[in-house]
């Protein structure tokens, strides 16, 4: 797995890279934005956000307007604000120096599992979790050969991660995406907080809990109408078919 460390201070980036290649990943590094957004293609991207030449929260927006590749955010910036931006524009995972190289090479596994689990299945050191079944709706059918499902004018293919929308394509973030597909894992049932946290995020994950409603809003703005996602008070939310005209 190739990663590409974005970290402009060498006294920071040569231990991470000297203990990310004792756990087998191949790490190119790069020290400035300009040569973020110019390097080869990588399979991950550690991005910190102070760079000489650009806020990192820039290069990841640039990143995630051309690509899906999983970002992790690694920065001196703890406030909640700086995280929940960053999720918010695109970033996959946010950790705050200083941290330790088993805890990155954590977090490097469990987003490589999140966003490509077919391709990483090996990384998966946690307990797997338990599929939820579809309940039977006129919305809800999954061909499981295929991995399509169509929920009224909304069509979600897992092989692809594509959305669409009134056969309208729909540009979803990585954790957009997995939170889309996780609402419509069960549509109509209320997926609590915990549980999306958990799912679409990481059970260790220890972050602000306001990303998810961060997420959730982005989410009903682009399927344009927030009708598709009901919040349940004290809960969490659940995935509806609009019935209103726009959708008959």
């Amino acid at each position: 797995m190739r990663l590409l460390l974005v970290e402009d201070d060498d006294r920071i980036a040569g231990p991470i890279m000297e203990g990310l290649n004792r756990y087998g990943f191949a790490v190119d590094h790069v020290r400035s934005g300009a040569s973020a957004l110019s390097a080869s293609t990588a399979d991950l991207v550690l991005l910190d956000l102070g760079l000489p030449d650009m806020d990192g929260i820039d290069v990841c927006r640039a990143l995630r307007a051309r690509s899906t590749v999983p970002i992790i955010m690694i920065t001196a910036r703890s406030e909640e604000t700086d995280r929940v931006v960053g999720l918010e524009v695109g970033a996959d995972d946010y950790l705050s120096k200083p941290f330790g190289v088993r805890e990155l090479v954590a977090r490097i596994r469990a987003v490589t599992r999140r966003t490509h689990p077919e391709r990483h299945a090996p990384l998966n050191t946690g307990t797997a979790a338990t599929a939820v079944p579809l309940q039977s709706s006129p919305h809800a059918q999954l061909p499981q050969e295929r991995g399509v499902q169509r929920l009224g004018p909304l069509t979600i293919n897992r092989r692809t991660r594509g959305v669409t929308i009134n056969s309208r394509p729909l540009t979803l973030t990585p954790k957009e995406f997995d939170l889309l597909a996780q609402l419509a894992s069960d549509p109509g049932a209320v997926h609590s907080r915990q549980q999306i946290l958990d799912t679409v995020w990481d059970p260790n994950y220890f972050g602000p809990t306001r990303t998810l409603d961060v997420h959730v809003s982005a989410l009903r703005r682009k399927l344009g109408d927030p009708a598709w996602i009901a919040t349940v008070r004290g809960i969490g939310f659940r995935l509806t078919v609009p019935t209103d005209s726009a959708y008959a």
